[in-house]
């Protein structure tokens, strides 16, 4: 099946084929017929599949179906909730660029960022409203927004609601959405408290599961390196000696990981920038900038904020720690080797790290090339020093606790009956 046999209409045809749009992913191919028919659908369905065009282009069709809007009738009609800022984002360019030749107006609001300029964009009536669920919420309480119209209704990422702690905000959405309305529920992974949810809020839908959460793309390589973790920054410097590589994505577990790596690549005079969810939205925004212009030839992410990257032709993919669920790892390696392209994903594994190292190779049924020729590899000695640092690091956490102990003590003994002069007087100032 191409595009052009599904039925679209010809201003959304017309758009499609402008981006170049031939043949749709399976999930598309999967969804569209029957989302534009105003079915239920629950996909399951990994990153980087087009999940986005798959509800995106029925929405279009069906509220264009109803010619264009009056201006006392631009209230949302199709709410797209989604986990996090990045996504929210990206959605929204890509139905400004399905939506083109439509009359259908859109608008995206997160938090992070002041709230002024989207409730004017609200106040000039939208159609299709793109939400991240505390600043839904938020606006909602406020009375800048009302669910009683939605007529279509898209969870995306739900799984990633869950990890984030969003799934509460997700339930105190739902009842204020019509009964009556349709619902297209996707998910990369599906566990028993997300199929709950859509039991709960799905009717009879049409089942879609393509790309198993277990598979990774033929195209893409995967090596690892086995490397003591004090080494891997080095490590990582040598590989991007490479020239070739012009741009690579790196993941790391943690926020405050992100943001080290990032700082010893730039005064390795490798440009390089942190994205994660601690960062403002124009910062974040500025570094995926500034990434895919090549400005920045590494970009360091965790993966709640890679999940919204969509980088077309990005090529290389690095594990600078490597994930403890192997679910994760699909997903990383999930930003490259797109649409058929070859991609590399290169691992560093340090000696903790091979239990999760032997659950992803279970769970993708390979084993992953290991890189044997390298400046770093793991020594006895090495080995030994590693854990002789471990064990100093140790006994130092040790200590501050004791000194945190003791000091809670102390503070808690001079608040009794035995205060000391300078006690006294702080009570006294605070009456």
């Amino acid at each position: 099946m191409t595009f052009s046999e599904i039925g679209l209409r010809p201003e959304i045809q017309a758009a499609i084929d402008e981006l170049g749009y031939v043949q749709p992913t399976p999930i598309q191919q999967q969804a569209i017929p029957h989302a534009l028919k105003g079915r239920d659908v629950l996909g399951c369905a990994q990153t980087g599949t087009g999940k986005t065009a798959a509800f995106s282009i029925p929405i279009l069709q069906r509220l264009e179906e109803k010619g264009k809007p009056k201006q006392h009738e631009r209230h949302p009609k199709a709410l797209i909730l989604t986990p996090t800022r990045e996504l929210a984002a990206q959605i929204t360019e890509n139905i400004a660029e399905y939506g083109k030749n439509t009359h259908q107006r859109h608008t995206v609001i997160f938090g992070g960022v002041s709230q002024v300029p989207q409730v004017e964009r609200l106040k000039k009536g939208i159609d299709i409203l793109v939400a991240t669920p505390g600043r839904l919420l938020d606006l909602m309480d406020q009375g800048y927004i009302n669910l009683k119209f939605i007529e279509i209704f898209v969870l995306d990422e739900a799984d990633r609601m869950l990890d984030m702690g969003f799934i509460h905000d997700v339930k105190k959405i739902l009842p204020k959405l019509p009964s009556k309305r349709q619902t297209l529920f996707f998910s990369a992974t599906m566990p028993l408290v997300i199929a709950d949810l859509a039991k709960q809020i799905l009717t009879n839908p049409k089942s879609i599961k393509v790309d198993p959460v277990s598979s990774t793309a033929d195209t893409v390589q995967q090596v690892v390196y086995h490397v003591l973790k004090p080494q891997k920054k080095n490590l990582l410097k040598h590989i991007l000696k490479d020239e070739s590589i012009k741009s690579i994505l790196v993941f790391s577990r943690t926020k405050r990981g992100a943001d080290r790596l990032a700082k010893v690549l730039d005064k390795a005079k490798i440009p390089s920038a942190a994205i994660h969810g601690d960062k403002s939205q124009g910062a974040r925004e500025r570094a995926l900038t500034e990434f895919k212009s090549g400005k920045k030839r590494v970009l360091v992410a965790t993966d709640i904020a890679a999940r919204g990257i969509d980088i077309d032709a990005l090529e290389y993919v690095l594990n600078f720690d490597l994930p403890n669920e192997p679910e994760t790892y699909v997903h990383r390696i999930g930003r490259t080797g797109r649409a058929g392209a070859k991609g590399l994903s290169i691992s560093m594994c340090d000696i903790d790290e091979r239990p999760y190292l032997k659950d992803i190779e279970k769970l993708i049924k390979k084993k992953i090339k290991v890189v044997q020729d390298h400046p770093f590899p793991i020594t006895d000695k090495g080995i030994e020093e590693y854990r002789e640092l471990q064990n100093e690091y140790a006994k130092m956490n040790e200590n501050r606790r004791k000194n945190r102990s003791k000091r809670k003590s102390s503070s808690s003994n001079n608040a009794g009956g035995g205060r000391s002069k300078g006690a006294k007087n702080r009570g006294k100032r605070r009456r």
